[in-house]
C-alpha cells in the first residue's frame, strides 16, 4: 500500500504542470476514446477489419451476431472515426482508419503481452 504525504507539503510547480497537460490534452475526449474501445464487439470489429475490407454481413458472420447489432456498433465506430467506409452499389464496405488507430491497437496487444 502506498502511504500517504506525511509532512502534507505541496509542490506548485508541478502541481502547476500537472494541470497545465492535463488542460492541453482534453481528458474528457481521450475518455470518450476509451470508451468506444471498451466494448468488446467493437474491439472484435476492429481486429476483424485489421485483416480484410468487410461488409455488415461479412462482419455478422464472422462474430456471429446479427446484422443489427453488426450495424449498431459500427455506427458508434463511425461517429469516432474508427472505420471508413465506402458504397459498391448496394454493398457498404468497412476498413480500419489505420494511420491512427492501427498503432493504438498494436501497442495495446504488445501491452497485454507483457502483462
Amino acid at each position: 500500500m502506498v502511504e500517504p504525504c506525511k509532512t502534507l507539503e505541496t509542490h506548485p510547480e508541478k502541481i502547476a504542470i500537472a494541470r497545465q497537460k492535463i488542460e492541453e490534452n482534453k481528458p474528457w475526449l481521450l475518455a470518450d476514446l476509451f470508451k468506444l474501445l471498451s466494448g468488446e464487439t467493437r474491439v472484435k470489429i476492429l481486429l476483424a477489419l485489421t485483416e480484410a475490407e468487410l461488409c455488415v454481413c461479412d462482419l455478422a458472420e464472422v462474430l456471429n451476431m446479427s446484422v443489427s447489432a453488426i450495424s449498431h456498433q459500427l455506427k458508434e465506430l463511425r461517429r469516432g472515426r474508427f472505420v471508413n467506409y465506402r458504397r459498391e452499389g448496394k454493398e457498404v464496405y468497412y476498413s480500419l482508419e489505420t494511420e491512427h488507430l492501427d498503432p493504438i491497437l498494436q501497442q495495446a496487444l504488445e501491452h497485454l503481452d507483457h502483462l
